[in-house]
């Protein structure tokens, strides 16, 4: 994965991602205005909408497949990807922080091509896309000029002639742009209040090896194996910190799981 234009240069630039049911708390919307403010403007959020895609699908008398935590979409299902990520969710998302006094504007990856994708296995999962490049350039126009941008992980496809979608995993999108854009911090919002081990406990620091033990092991499946494959991604492409958490975690750096290289661990035990 490459990213075409540099990162952000000045301040500390946090990119959240909102699962689709952390979406509909009411006290989101005013807890990441809160948050613009206290960073001085260096917020970017990606969501997600699954839970209404897939009730859409089912109006249309098709069943959500998910392998690994992620949607096989089919042509019908990026029809109704590119209907709720970049149309519904997104605006209700971009209205709810405009309300809450945030000026956010919402895009999607396939806007300027900013998220460029290409298929993950066409014939596993249709037309769901894996992050190949990031072009940042209009994240960072829109952050120079004061905006809070919103983003749907609908990409566009990797070969610059050809138009049409990949449907994103959103923690991978989140992930990628994280990178691209030389993020401190990526923190990936879930509806639990971070990673759990085998007794339901949070587990407040994680190697990634230990991260692909849960996964290996089954006690992490399912969205959960998808957010820590994200955080691999996000730590390989440079951002300084991962986190998973509930909106409870968003705002205290102690919360959540914190997910971290292996040759980082040791120094973040013994500072404790």
């Amino acid at each position: 994965m490459s990213a075409a234009s540099g990162s952000v240069s000045t301040g500390e630039l946090i990119v959240v991602k909102l699962g689709g049911r952390t979406q509909n708390d009411a006290a989101l919307p005013s807890a990441l205005a809160a948050l613009w403010k206290a960073s001085s403007g260096r917020v970017v959020v990606v969501h997600g909408g699954g839970d209404q895609i897939s009730a859409l699908q089912r109006l249309r008398g098709e069943e959500p497949v998910f392998i690994g935590g992620r949607r096989v979409t089919t042509d019908t299902a990026l029809e109704l990807v590119r209907m709720v990520l970049s149309g519904l969710a997104n605006k209700q998302m971009v209205s709810a922080l405009v309300a809450a006094g945030a000026p956010a504007v919402g895009i999607s990856g396939e806007d300027a091509g900013l998220l460029r994708a290409t298929p993950i296995d066409v014939e596993q999962f249709g037309h769901s896309g894996t992050p190949a490049t990031v072009d940042a350039g209009v994240v960072q126009a829109l952050l120079t000029a004061g905006y809070l941008p919103v983003i749907s992980p609908v990409a566009a496809r990797a070969s610059h002639s050809e138009s049409g979608a990949y449907n994103v995993n959103g923690d991978d999108a989140a992930a990628a742009i994280a990178a691209a854009l030389g993020a401190a911090e990526l923190f990936l919002m879930a509806d639990v209040p971070g990673v759990l081990d085998g007794d339901k406990q949070r587990l407040a620091l994680l190697t990634l090896d230990d991260a692909r033990a849960l996964v290996a092991s089954g006690v992490a499946g399912g969205g959960m194996a998808a957010k820590l494959d994200a955080c691999a991604m996000a730590l390989a492409g440079g951002v300084s910190r991962v986190r998973i958490g509930d909106l409870a975690a968003l705002t205290v750096p102690e919360a959540g799981t914190a997910i971290v290289a292996r040759d980082h661990a040791t120094a973040v035990e013994s500072s404790r």
